[in-house]
């Protein structure tokens, strides 16, 4: 028993005497600030090499890249802890003594490729460290030994090392990329037009002022000015005119039918097709969605200016988190998701119309409820925090230096309410544009009608797991920067950290609600997509469908929305490469002008065009017209194949002379439809079919090429990400900003609306773009997208940054555009497939040995293209 108490009082002093050394505040402070324990004194007959390069041209964001070299005595204390594993205590204190001296771990935010390369001589021990900056603001940059200081007009150069300061260095070079330069101490041994060198030199020896090319000082003045604060409000304002527009316009009494309704067909034929193309014009619902446009013209510009606003204004958080709190709640509220309008498909009034429209408003009201309900209680909950912001320990203005486990609980509550928010009410507008333009399935209206309360349930969990992965990301890309820049600390400051934990979840609403608006714009693009929807349905009357004419083209308004499609998804991402966020209202305007201007000039050279309106009003224009013109088609191309069977010697009865009477009949058919006005010679009766397209409907037609182009840009997408991931800066802004994956991902969706869209416009364009052959029309369309491109590549030329991933992108777009086309053109006579072997077989069928080969050549060609854009990016 005296044994064991013995034990016992040995280990209490032991655990006394721990406790008393760990809570001494000097030996803590030792710990995390070894400087004192480096015996730098020891490190003066090291070895030291240094290298600076500067690299400007063509990049966004001037890049300074370090190489230093450090050979290391062996008398240095901790000269073998540098071979220790990089794991390790000692390694890091070692590395931190060599490298920071008495700094701070964190003081610099320099980035490293990779830990430092160690190598172990019998005399010595070498130690080569790369790093790397960007200039981005005219803040000081350190990088490595060096120091870069913007300065006004000029940018100083300093070798400012945190050790190794009393050391003559062997060996430093600087390559400042050809830019102007001035020795200020003139100790350099040489120097040339690119480079300074200088030997066995102390650092405070070398000072260099650099005089940088005007159009990086420019980058940097607009990229601390109002412009591109500017730049976004006119993105914003020429967004909500384009729509308001557009709702205006499809406001007025038989704008529908006005410009979309096709030539009167002759009296013979008025019998056999008593409809016009016409959407349903139900004055109610077409009052209510135009209504609910303009709501949204009107409330995005007005949220999006006033964000702007705050941003450039001293802002609490609090304030911030409150107005950004009724914010979100006002726009789920005025969005109201339960005013859905009439249905897509609703039929004519019947006996029982007035109970289902009992049945129905009381669907509304419990859909009202549901929402109102569930988006004040979690409104309520981010304000409960902020009102008793002391239950959770946080001061008033929600700013706190440092918080516990309740004060983070509580900063968490305010991000993940005021993101779900936000969130909610982005979801609830894209709900109401897509049901009203009928794009949504009936299934998912129907069970929205039946069972709200469990709908609401289930969209809240998951925008609150969304919410939850967004806080997700930012913890973990604020994780890997906080270990990056204190890679070298032997242990985190638990002050520091936690301070460092609570400036993150007090900016996560800000930084992830800013996102998250910014990708709102794309609820305008899904509100156009809906009105074209809404205006281009099928006519009905008593639940059946009318019989249709067809029309040649979009109507004028429907034109206006295909192109303001166009701008928004193509132009948009485009707009990514083509400089800074000041052009984006331009390059919108910009967009929009190209292809009014190639639609205007091509439009007469169509091939429908150059036959007259009188060939369309005989031919063309009814389903029983189209099947007659295919029927017509495929005779062509049997008569085509028999001639060239008779060219090799395989006539089988058939002679050349009746195969071209047989010609000659068809030609007869498209001349006796012109009214006297004989058609081009070159058109032929394939050429027709092929520009009519597959389906009757220019809607059809666009949905089918959207679809098409969004397979066939899944490729194009993956380079481009791939690109934007292996680029230096871009793959710093992915893995260490708080909304860097998430914006991987919406690159990723975004990209493949882009390719959808663009072949929308094709498909919606497609009787209306000149050219005989398919390929013409996606150069044609690439081309008024190209307009703005050349003068947004030398706009990159002249401020010295790099257009070839706008080339890169141009290039993937006529690629996946040139592909929809030939798959259009397959689409067409897609009835034949059942009796070919392969789809190679139905490609030679339509298009013939030689215009196959062509079609192949002008991939390959574009292929070429794309691979050596490509190789000229990526750095060897």
């Amino acid at each position: 028993m005296a044994m064991t108490r013995w034990w016992r009082r040995l280990l209490l002093l032991v655990m006394l005497v721990s406790c008393v050394w760990t809570c001494d505040p000097a030996s803590a402070q030792q710990r995390r600030d070894p400087g004192a324990g480096c015996q730098s004194e020891r490190l003066k007959d090291s070895s030291v090499e240094a290298t600076l390069r500067l690299r400007h041209h063509e990049q966004s964001h001037p890049w300074l890249v370090s190489d230093m070299t450090v050979r290391v005595p062996r008398g240095w204390p901790l000269a073998k802890q540098l071979t220790f594993s990089v794991h390790s205590r000692q390694y890091r204190m070692a590395m931190r003594c060599l490298l920071l001296g008495d700094e701070t771990p964190g003081a610099r935010n320099e980035w490293h490729p990779r830990d430092p390369v160690v190598r172990a001589t019998d005399s010595s021990v070498e130690v080569r460290y790369v790093a790397y900056n960007w200039i981005t603001t005219d803040k000081p940059f350190p990088v490595g030994p060096w120091e870069i200081v913007p300065t006004g007009r000029t940018w100083m150069v300093y070798l400012w090392p945190p050790t190794l300061q009393t050391v003559r260095w062997k060996r430093i070079e600087a390559d400042l990329g050809g830019l102007g330069f001035n020795d200020l101490v003139e100790r350099a041994s040489s120097s040339t037009g690119n480079e300074l060198v200088w030997k066995n030199r102390l650092p405070q020896e070398v000072q260099v002022e650099v005089d940088p090319p005007w159009q990086r000082r420019l980058s940097a003045t607009l990229t601390q000015s109002l412009w591109p604060t500017a730049g976004i409000a006119s993105w914003w304002v020429c967004a909500s005119i384009l729509i308001a527009v557009a709702a205006l316009r499809a406001r007025r009494p038989g704008t529908a039918a006005a410009h979309g309704t096709p030539p009167q067909p002759p009296a013979g034929d008025v019998a056999q097709q008593p409809a016009a193309d016409v959407p349903d014009t139900d004055t109610g619902h077409s009052t209510s969605f135009t209504r609910t446009l303009l709501e949204w013209a009107v409330l995005s510009g007005a949220v999006a200016l006033a964000l702007l606003l705050l941003t450039q204004r001293g802002v609490t958080p609090r304030s911030y988190a409150v107005l950004c709190i009724y914010a979100g709640l006002a726009l789920v509220l005025v969005a109201r998701p339960w005013v859905l309008g009439a249905p897509p498909t609703a039929p004519g009034s019947g006996p029982d119309e007035p109970a289902r429209s009992g049945g129905l408003r009381g669907s509304r009201r419990r859909q009202a409820r549901a929402v109102t309900a569930t988006t004040c209680a979690v409104a309520g909950i981010g304000l409960l925090v902020i009102v008793a912001h002391g239950v959770f320990g946080l001061p008033e203005n929600l700013e706190p230096g440092t918080t516990t486990a309740l004060g983070r609980t509580g900063l968490v509550l305010v991000g993940l309410a005021t993101v779900w928010l936000w969130l909610a009410a982005m979801l609830a507008w894209a709900w109401r544009f897509a049901h009203e333009g009928g794009l949504l399935r009936e299934r998912w209206t129907r069970q929205w009608d039946r069972v709200p309360a469990q709908c609401v349930a289930a969209v809240g969990c998951l925008l609150t797991a969304v919410a939850g992965i967004l806080l997700a990301f930012a913890w973990q890309a604020n994780e890997k920067q906080w270990r990056r820049v204190n890679w070298l600390a032997e242990q985190y400051d638990p002050a520091a950290y936690n301070a460092y934990q609570s400036k993150l979840l007090g900016n996560f609403f800000f930084s992830d609600l800013k996102w998250i608006f910014a990708y709102s714009w794309v609820l305008t693009g899904i509100a156009l997509l809906a009105l074209l929807g809404y205006r281009n349905r099928p006519a009905r009357t008593q639940g059946r469908r009318l019989f249709e004419r067809f029309s040649p083209g979009p109507s004028k308004l429907d034109l206006l929305l295909t192109v303001a499609l166009f701008a928004f998804f193509v132009g948009q991402r485009a707009a990514k490469f083509a400089g800074t966020s000041a052009l984006y209202g331009v390059w919108l305007v910009l967009n929009i002008a190209a292809v009014y201007v190639v639609l205007g000039v091509g439009r007469r050279w169509s091939v429908l065009s150059r036959m007259g309106e009188s060939f369309y009003a005989k031919r063309l224009g009814t389903e029983p017209h189209r099947h007659e013109l295919l029927e017509k088609a495929r005779h062509y191309l049997n008569v085509n194949h028999q001639m060239r069977l008779v060219d090799q010697g395989h006539a089988g009865g058939v002679t050349y002379e009746g195969l071209e009477k047989e010609l000659e009949d068809l030609h007869n058919w498209l001349v006796t439809a012109c009214d006297g006005a004989d058609p081009p010679e070159q058109i032929s009766v394939l050429d027709i079919a092929l520009a009519w397209g597959p389906d009757g409907r220019w809607w059809s037609n666009a949905v089918r090429a959207a679809r098409l182009a969004f397979w066939f840009g899944l490729p194009a997408t993956g380079l481009l990400l791939y690109y934007q991931a292996q680029e230096p800066y871009g793959r710093a802004q992915i893995l260490f900003t708080p909304v860097g994956i998430p914006e991987l991902v919406a690159d990723l969706i975004l990209y493949q609306m882009a390719w959808a869209a663009a072949g929308f416009t094709l498909g919606a364009l497609w009787r209306l773009l000149p050219g005989r052959r398919s390929q013409a029309r996606a150069w044609l369309l690439t081309a008024a997208y190209g307009a703005p491109v050349v003068l947004a590549a030398a706009f990159l030329h002249v401020i010295d940054t790099d257009p070839r991933q706008l080339l890169l992108y141009a290039a993937l777009l006529l690629c996946v555009l040139t592909l929809t086309s030939i798959w259009v053109d397959l689409a067409t006579f897609r009835k034949d497939r059942q009796y070919l072997p392969s789809r190679f077989a139905l490609l030679l069928f339509v298009y013939r040995l030689r215009g196959l080969s062509v079609q192949i050549a002008w991939v390959l060609v574009q292929t070429v293209a794309i691979v050596t854009i490509w190789k000229s990016l990526t750095p060897h």
